[in-house]
């Protein structure tokens, strides 16, 4: 059981503010010396597993989406899109709320960066929504889950993980992807007019002096070049013409002539996009470098092959497996990022899977559906500190938590219909 103690050692080492890299790495390194059996020559076979990593094509497409998505926040190219179609849908009793969904998921296709989505519709339509009488914890809740659904909606940094994690193809997990997407956007919407109609002391509506031409046409002028984007990159792997990385490759060049179309396109604005994209990428990988360790003597001291034989001997039925990773899965949520589950948790789970004979691919979006939730869980939420630190004093930190609940919750429901009905993933 030393393999277990060596886990929640290394969670208590992310409680405390130890970075997780560093922590999974050296708790990995702290547990191979202390065990006589293993030793310091277990790392002889970890320069072979990160060569492994270095040369594997699909992890490619992960700076690369990277790149694309801060083009096109850097360039406020993400800022238009949502000022133009808050002004359209602002007429509309609950349309501003509805233009945060919209604009959530448009940004979620076109660059799949929370935390860039979170700041950025924060920043511009949570004083806005408050202005027009929406409440702050509902305003805070929608704009901190709408920015989040970058990690279910394709091209998500989380499926590419899960696809190298689980040796599954990412083009068929972002196939697979689209359905759940699509009912999470619906749901939200069908919150926020249950919302609207709740509450009519209230307008909800935004004010414009504008025709309505012309608003379809500044709408039209914001969106279609986003959509001819994520047309151009979900298209050309659902179609099976480029790989992820190839198509990750396409948004790239797409986001620059974007850019340069909208006459945005700097030199200051590739250096601070390339940089930034670099920092985040070496993040990943150096958690990913510390995952290998702590996985690798994880594996020694023979935790997965007590995790196997639990559930293989003691757990025979897969949906009690299926029910008891999904909820193992929500609670880490509530401590860990969905890149530390996704490199520590999901390969421990990923032997079981073949085992019990469950479909790879809808496991995959099952957990996909869970870990949008880790973004969301106080207290550690990424998502809700990303929203507090761009607003400020306009909302507390309780008002966010509170406003995070309902949105959870339809995050839940939509994970269950997925495991009822599994051949939603095939609509």
């Amino acid at each position: 059981m030393i393999s277990f103690v060596m886990f929640f050692f290394a969670i208590l080492l992310l409680l405390i503010g130890v970075n997780v890299a560093y922590a999974f790495g050296f708790a990995g390194l702290l547990f191979a010396i202390l065990t006589p059996d293993l030793g310091i020559e277990v790392f002889r076979l970890l320069p072979y597993r990160i060569y492994g990593v270095m040369q594997n094509f699909t992890l490619i497409s992960v700076p690369l989406f990277i790149l694309m998505g801060l083009i096109l926040e850097k360039t406020d190219i993400a800022k238009e899109l949502l000022l133009s179609m808050a002004e359209l849908l602002g007429k509309v009793r609950g349309g501003l709320a509805i233009s945060v969904v919209l604009v959530g998921a448009i940004l979620a296709a076109s660059t799949g960066i929370v935390g860039a989505s979170v700041v950025m519709m924060g920043i511009i339509s949570l004083p806005l929504m408050l202005k027009h009488g929406y409440s702050p914890t509902f305003t805070s809740g929608l704009i901190a889950s709408s920015g989040t659904l970058g990690q279910i909606i394709p091209p998500s940094i989380v499926l590419i993980i899960l696809g190298d994690v689980m040796h599954v193809s990412v083009g068929d997990l972002f196939v697979s992807a689209v359905v759940p997407g699509f009912m999470l956007v619906g749901a939200y919407i069908l919150y926020i007019l249950y919302y609207s109609y709740t509450h009519k002391e209230y307008d909800l509506r935004v004010p414009s002096n504008k025709s309505n031409k012309e608003l379809f046409y500044q709408t039209m002028v914001a969106v279609v070049p986003a959509l001819l984007l994520i047309v151009s990159v979900l298209g050309s792997i659902f179609s099976g013409l480029a790989t992820p990385t190839e198509s990750a490759s396409i948004g790239v060049v797409g986001a620059l002539l974007l850019a340069l179309f909208k006459r945005k396109l700097t030199f200051d604005t590739i250096k601070t996009s390339t940089l930034d994209s670099v920092k985040m990428s070496g993040m990943i990988f150096m958690i990913l470098v510390g995952a290998t360790a702590f996985s690798l003597v994880f594996n020694e001291l023979g935790g997965s092959d007590i995790v196997l034989e639990f559930f293989e001997e003691d757990i025979e039925s897969k949906w009690v497996f299926v029910a008891l990773s999904m909820i193992v899965i929500f609670v880490l949520g509530f401590f860990l990022d969905f890149i530390e589950i996704s490199f520590i948790v999901v390969p421990i789970l990923t032997p079981i899977v073949a085992t019990l004979g469950i479909d790879p691919i809808w496991f995959a979006i099952l957990i996909a559906l869970n870990l949008q939730t880790s973004f969301l869980t106080p207290p550690f939420g990424f998502a809700l500190f990303f929203l507090k630190g761009a607003v400020g004093e306009l909302v507390n930190i309780k008002d966010i938590y509170k406003g995070v609940i309902p949105f959870i919750i339809i995050q839940l429901i939509v994970l269950l219909l997925i495991i009822i009905f599994p051949s939603l993933l095939l609509l």
